[in-house]
């Protein structure tokens, strides 16, 4: 079972996994947003691990910063960031299956927000459709990421 909770300094060994340069191209490694968000010292930022049957699988960011307003007007929305998946664990459904339960995470822990942003790469098509599969919105805006147009996707909550 997929299950996802705030990120605990124990999960760290679990999710300390490199991803190959393809995958490095679109997303951070969990060490990478951990250590962003230890420089910023960002008490709006929140670590998410995704879990496969208590086993650390996976992990995010839930941004609350005013990085959001580049993709959102909505000051109520939460930013998505740094999606990945152990290699040990891709190819078997983890991403998607928690992109479809993040929107109750996010209204159990955080009841103000009432949408969910992310920016995906418009060379990372497996990503883009596994967000269109999960209920996420594509309205045409786009913007340039560190690694090229970047889609901007939304989901009411």
């Amino acid at each position: 079972m997929i299950s996802l909770t705030f990120f605990k300094q124990e999960d760290f060994s679990e999710v300390n996994y490199t991803l190959d340069e393809v995958q490095q191209q679109f997303t951070a490694t969990p060490e990478m947003a951990l250590q962003r968000i230890r420089e910023r010292n960002d008490a709006q930022a929140f670590a998410i691990t995704i879990t496969e049957d208590a086993i650390p699988a996976g992990f995010f960011v839930l941004d609350f910063g005013e990085d959001k307003m580049d993709l959102t007007e909505n000051k109520n929305s939460v930013l998505i960031r740094s999606l990945s998946v152990n290699p040990q664990f891709q190819g078997k459904g983890i991403g998607k299956m928690a992109m479809q339960i993040v929107d109750d995470f996010v209204r159990e822990n955080f009841p103000e927000c009432d949408e969910i942003v992310l920016a995906v790469n418009q060379k990372n098509i497996p990503a883009y459709h596994m967000y269109l599969k999960t209920g996420y919105l594509y309205d045409g805006k786009t913007r340039i990421g560190r690694s090229g147009p970047q889609y901007l996707m939304h989901r009411k909550l």
